[in-house]
């Protein structure tokens, strides 16, 4: 099997757990490469424990999981794949947005020749060259989101986590950041995006999983999870959401919409 033939995510049964608490218990799913996978949860879900999981930052109580192909406990083989926009960009006031740019690139062995080159092309595409060389300090918290998710697909990975990329960003600069995931998809990079914008999720996701109460209650493409299956009539995303994060049974299985 060549490596675009594996999964980009995979899990089994992947579960933590902190003492008596099970922030995410069971969660089973595949993302296959170059999609957008849309992670749908309210508040307190399981969502941020999931991808700090999935990007080896937190390990799992049990269960497995392969990211690009390399089971997670293996931190140095899934790093080098994996890109991570956390809600809170780790980027230094101190440096200018190129320097913070530069600086992610050295740390992912960039030639100085390509870090260059993606780095510039990301500056324009998100309108930061004007602003390219004043400290982030003096930043908006848009432009910090803009750096914080050139910083995370910079050096091109094959599963790019962004948890609320459009967090802080103005209508123009939100429209970018949808066209720019779309065109990352487009060139096989997969996303794995969390967002509570849900119109977002409707027009980028081609698979959606929604978490609640830490469980994965429900997957499936958007026209799949909005078509309510005792009647197929369509419905918005969010009524979806909104009925499946209510109505989910105990066991963890939205009807209609089995997580497996």
């Amino acid at each position: 099997m060549s490596p675009a033939d594996v999964p980009a995510i995979e899990t089994d049964d992947l579960t933590k757990q902190y003492g008596e608490t099970t922030a995410v218990s069971g969660a089973t799913m595949t993302v296959d490469r170059g999609t957008v996978y849309g992670f749908l949860g309210p508040n307190g879900a399981g969502k941020t424990t999931t991808m700090r999981m999935l990007t080896t930052l937190t390990r799992p109580t049990s269960g497995t999981a392969r990211v690009a192909g390399y089971p997670i406990t293996d931190r140095e083989a899934v790093t080098p794949h994996i890109g991570y926009l956390p809600e809170e960009p780790p980027i230094y006031d101190e440096l200018t947005g190129r320097e913070q740019l530069e600086y992610a690139a050295g740390l992912r062995d960039l030639t100085e020749d390509d870090a260059a080159e993606r780095i510039e092309s990301l500056l324009e595409r998100f309108d930061l060259l004007a602003d390219a060389d004043r400290r982030i300090e003096g930043y908006s918290k848009g432009m910090r989101q803009k750096v914080g998710v050139i910083q995370a697909v910079l050096h091109e990975p094959v599963v790019a986590f962004l948890d609320e990329p459009t967090s802080g960003l103005d209508p123009r600069a939100a429209r970018t950041m949808r066209e720019t995931i779309a065109d990352l998809a487009d060139r096989e990079m997969t996303i794995f995006l969390s967002t509570h914008i849900l119109p977002v999720v409707d027009e980028l996701a081609d698979e959606i999983g929604v978490i609640h109460d830490g469980k994965l209650v429900a997957q499936g493409d958007p026209e799949t999870l909005k078509s309510r299956a005792e009647t197929g009539e369509t419905r918005s995303l969010e009524e979806a959401f909104l009925e499946i994060t209510q109505d989910s049974p105990a066991d963890g299985h939205a009807a209609g919409s089995p997580a497996e």
